[in-house]
């Protein structure tokens, strides 16, 4: 008798954050093989990366290996990679390298990046927070800009140098200019010489009406005065027409600033558009209450990238426990189309918001549960610390919290990268690095010092190699 050989189905995941990290985890168990592909080999745990960008965490504690969350699933594998188009027809994802992957189920949660409305120029004087490169290099300006004050004999220019731009009054606007105010006024407020840290201008710009514009207005209020008991200058109803290296133009007003944080939107990843499925005006997939694109059962979208109204019929907010649920509602779907049994519509649980606008200050909206200040930040800080994924990054994060509150220091103060020889140099963004052609130069004095290249001169005093002052020094 012919022994029949069942094939287990594939399924592909695309994005390892959270919608996809967990939709992997709810598989662990499944009659299925996994693939989770994703272009970083960690997984981010992005509520904390202003803290990154602000020196309280360093990048290790907010984010963990895919492959060492996994390695426990012997049925999952990872691979490192860029999927750059997906053949819905084929059942099969293209990586940006050309090879292609098999699927039987594909699960894509590639999430957003920034929107500049408009304005890609823009990106690189005023960058946004998705990412850990994001978020150092965002740490590299902050700190640069007293730096450079420091060296600065201008006050016009060091004034300039001391004004930080947050554009965007959303729950990263906020946090991020909390977090840069409690720096500048706490943390380092007595290491400089020649500045006072404490009077850096934290300048807070918002195009609508009021800050935390999804939180009511109770909530909203607060966060503004909180804000503003920390230094930091509200302003709503601002709209940023210009963004320059040395200053942004809101309005008919141009503020002087070297340091710019982008806060103001998202765009949803451009690999949605590649499935054929219809998209809404930032590029978020429409999609079926199962989680699916129409005419292809064997898809699904979750989280930043999929569009699909709530209990509300407003669009679900982009948000981490939108897609952790819909990872989990992805996986138990699958289970059902491979056993036969009827698939489940999502429907979000809504377990509240939170921001924090600074030590013993946040907001917290859960249901009819509106809460404020003290209480409110703690539990800002047991839920982070609760979600953070690994024991070590809870144990970390937590050790950096409870050193920073006793000590107001800040434990990741790191200018990272390549620095050129100004700090502020003019048109172009803090810490720019030296041209290819200067660094070229400089890399050619060193060899006719050396003697490895002819100096201008060779031919007329008749150098035949070696250094030449050696050579003067030895007749």
């Amino acid at each position: 008798m012919a022994t029949r050989i069942l094939r287990v189905p594939h399924v592909v995941i695309v994005g390892g954050g959270f919608g996809g990290l967990w939709a992997a985890r709810a598989l662990r168990r499944a009659p299925v093989t996994v693939t989770v592909v994703d272009r970083r080999n960690h997984h981010i745990f992005q509520p904390l990366l202003y803290q990154v960008a602000t020196a309280t965490l360093s990048p290790a504690d907010i984010a963990s290996p895919i492959r060492q969350v996994l390695r426990r699933q012997g049925s999952t594998e990872v691979r490192m990679a860029e999927v750059a188009d997906v053949d819905v027809e084929r059942k099969e994802v293209v990586f940006a390298d050309g090879d292609r992957m098999e699927y039987d189920y594909l699960v894509l949660a590639t999430g957003a990046t920034h929107a500049y409305f408009g304005h890609p120029e823009w990106e690189p004087l005023a960058p946004g927070l998705k990412s850990l490169e994001d978020a150092t290099e965002i740490r590299r300006r902050f700190l640069l800009a007293f730096e450079a004050a420091e060296q600065e004999e201008d006050p016009e220019e060091r004034r300039a140098l001391l004004t930080f731009v947050v554009i965007g009054g959303g729950p990263t606007g906020v946090e991020m200019a909390g977090a840069m105010a409690e720096t500048a006024r706490r943390s380092i407020a007595r290491d400089f010489r020649h500045i006072d840290p404490s009077h850096a201008r934290i300048l807070l710009l918002e195009g609508g009406p009021s800050l935390l514009a999804a939180y009511p207005e109770p909530l909203s209020r607060y966060a503004s005065e909180a804000l503003q008991l920390r230094g930091v200058e509200v302003r709503t109803g601002s709209i940023v027409t210009d963004v320059q290296p040395d200053h942004v133009r809101v309005g008919d007003e141009i503020v002087r600033t070297r340091n710019v944080v982008w806060a103001a939107g998202v765009t949803a990843s451009p690999l949605g558009k590649r499935l054929g499925a219809p998209t809404d005006r930032v590029g978020r997939v429409q999609i079926l209450s199962d989680l699916s694109i129409p005419g292809h059962p064997e898809v699904f979208v979750i989280g930043d990238l999929a569009n699909l109204d709530g209990d509300d019929g407003k669009p679900l907010p982009g948000v981490a426990q939108v897609a952790m649920q819909m990872g989990r509602r992805a996986a138990s779907n699958i289970v059902a189309s491979i056993e036969g049994g009827a698939r489940t519509a999502f429907r979000y649980k809504d377990k509240g918001s939170m921001a924090v606008m600074g030590r013993r200050a946040a907001v917290l909206h859960m249901g009819r549960v509106k809460m404020s200040g003290v209480l409110a930040w703690w539990g800002w800080l047991l839920i982070h610390i609760f979600f953070l994924v690994g024991f070590r990054n809870r144990i970390s994060v937590f050790t950096q919290w409870a050193w920073s509150y006793v000590t107001w220091q800040r434990g990741a103060r790191l200018i990272t990268g390549e620095v050129g020889a100004e700090l502020a140099p003019p048109g172009k963004p803090l810490g720019t690095p030296d041209t290819h052609q200067s660094r070229s130069g400089q890399d050619a004095d060193a060899a006719e010092r050396q003697g490895q290249t002819a100096p201008a001169d060779a031919e007329a005093t008749g150098w035949m190699g070696g250094d030449r002052h050696q050579a003067s020094a030895g007749r």
